[in-house]
């Protein structure tokens, strides 16, 4: 079994379905409830997350030896990851069934990507 990162885009100032009314945001937890009781089930789930905004992140890097920490994205991208997934699948077909039912969960698309498994590891 492998491990796949489902994760989810958002575009900065874009609230493309989100949901706008308190009845909205209780079917929407409803949804995402649903979805990761089934996940949980199946031995899908290892773990989900949301991410804060692009401005709450710190970039670190190497610079002549010292680490240098700059406030903000590592990319200026009106485009950035608003959360993911973390699953096991037995392979990329079942990943991306997976996917499918979290983009009907979310009303977002997912991007599937595989974990690279170190051979003899």
């Amino acid at each position: 079994m492998s491990q796949y990162l489902l994760s989810t885009y958002a575009v900065e100032g874009e609230v493309r379905g989100s949901p706008e009314t308190p009845e909205e945001m209780q079917k929407f937890m409803e949804r995402i409830t649903s979805l990761e009781t089934e996940m949980k089930a199946s031995g899908t789930f290892v773990f989900t997350g949301r991410l804060h905004d692009p401005d709450a992140a710190t970039v670190v890097r190497s610079s002549d030896g010292d680490l240098v920490m700059t406030d903000g994205p590592f990319v200026e991208s009106k485009e950035h990851i608003a959360g993911f997934y973390i699953i096991n699948a037995d392979d990329l077909d079942a990943a991306l069934a997976w996917a499918g039912k979290v983009v009907d969960a979310i009303n977002h698309p997912i991007e599937v990507t595989p974990f690279f498994e170190m051979p003899g590891a």
